[in-house]
């Protein structure tokens, strides 16, 4: 018997088409074909314009709300599940819905772990993702998870800047693991905001942990959606006596007013990833590719290489 070579195609669901050509050249393979048809009445079809019959497809979608997007996915895995593919990985730069992944009060859903259920249930046999909000969310899946860290790209990015008396700082204490991953790779000191929330969205309170006196703070999370606590903390951090406040985010959700309050902040520079497309609205916002990182990961993915050396921390 011959030794079959499973071909590798990756295609990319409506949101994610820029990032997903990004990706496929980075891979050095084309774009597959897909047709998606819609009704009048808003339900939509997608359709593979190609045999994948036997084949390890990627498919390249952020599953930022609204739901659509959720919902292209499942229904790409499906239709890629119905069509005979061999192995199904669903590449999610950004993982949607990942901040309900607790019950905070009582009565309220785990969605995170739900979509997990939906895109097993629907067939994905693997997952790649990056900076998700919780890193437990990878045990919500039974499947394999490679869970990336956008550090490899913004690192470099930070050294470059070469700033001195640097602090790296964490908008709040959930996201302080991320900081001193941070601080240990650029010798630096960390320090923490501690804030309340009112409700989602809204900060009744902010407080500093640390001094940022005389420093050039880098304030780091996973993502930026309204920027209330990123500016809020920028310009704490500034009244503190910081000399600059920059921001590294890698999900730019910006949404309601991100942009006015970014525009109108002490912060010097916004610097996020590619994984949401976003518009360019403000002049603070630097935009890093991650296409590069997620291309070599599904290259090792294909070839069962071990994808270890993408992890800078």
């Amino acid at each position: 018997m011959p030794i079959v070579i499973t071909e590798a195609k990756i295609f990319a669901c409506t949101q994610s088409k820029v990032l997903g050509e990004k990706i496929a050249k980075a891979f050095g393979a084309k774009l597959g074909n897909v047709i998606t048809s819609t009704y009048s009445d808003g339900e939509f079809q997608p359709s593979y314009e190609e045999s994948i019959r036997g084949t390890r497809i990627f498919i390249i979608g952020s599953t930022n709300p609204g739901p659509e997007n959720l919902m292209e996915m499942l229904l790409m895995i499906d239709a890629a599940k119905r069509a005979s593919a061999r192995h199904i990985t669903a590449v999610l730069p950004y993982f949607g819905w990942a901040r309900q992944d607790r019950k905070d009060k009582p009565r309220v859903p785990i969605a995170a772990k739900l979509v997990a259920k939906m895109l097993e249930a629907a067939g994905a046999t693997r997952i790649i993702t990056m900076d998700l909000h919780a890193d437990q969310i990878q045990g919500f899946f039974e499947k394999p998870v490679d869970h990336l860290f956008a550090s490899t790209i913004f690192l470099p990015y930070l050294k470059s800047l070469n700033l001195d008396n640097l602090t790296i700082a964490s908008p709040d204490m959930g996201g302080s693991k991320r900081a001193y991953a941070y601080s240990k790779a650029l010798n630096s000191d960390v320090v923490i905001c501690y804030k309340q929330r009112a409700k989602a969205n809204i900060i009744s309170h902010m407080e500093l942990i640390g001094n940022v006196e005389g420093k050039n703070v880098v304030l780091v999370d996973d993502m930026v959606d309204t920027a209330g606590t990123l500016t809020k903390a920028a310009d704490l951090m500034m009244e503190r006596g910081a000399l600059s406040v920059r921001a590294i985010c890698t999900h730019p959700i910006l949404s309601g007013k991100a942009y006015e309050n970014i525009n109108n902040s002490k912060l010097e520079e916004l610097i996020v990833t590619d994984s949401i497309p976003l518009k360019p609205l403000s002049d603070k916002i630097k935009v890093l590719s991650c296409a590069n990182l997620f291309a070599q990961v599904m290259d090792k993915v294909h070839n069962n290489q071990s994808i270890s050396s993408k992890f800078v921390m």
